[in-house]
């Protein structure tokens, strides 16, 4: 399943926090066969649901991360 772009971000589908680092946030990412990845804070758009320990849902990246992790 690939991103879906908009002027949002990139939707790369349903994540789960693993572990949050003061920088960065380890995410399950469920669509993409539970692969692991670690995603920087800065990198998360504003509108996405997981954004912090304790969060799951839909995970908006900036789209030249969601292309650098393979995710489109």
């Amino acid at each position: 399943m690939g991103a879906k772009f908009s002027e949002f971000g990139a939707d790369v589908g349903e994540a789960i926090v693993v572990r949050e680092t003061p920088l960065a946030l380890l995410v399950k990412l469920v669509d993409h066969n539970n692969r692991e990845a670690w995603v920087p804070k800065s990198a998360i758009h504003d509108d996405s649901e997981v954004y912090e320990d304790g969060t799951e849902g839909i995970l908006i990246l900036e789209p030249w991360l969601a292309k650098k992790l393979e995710l489109v």
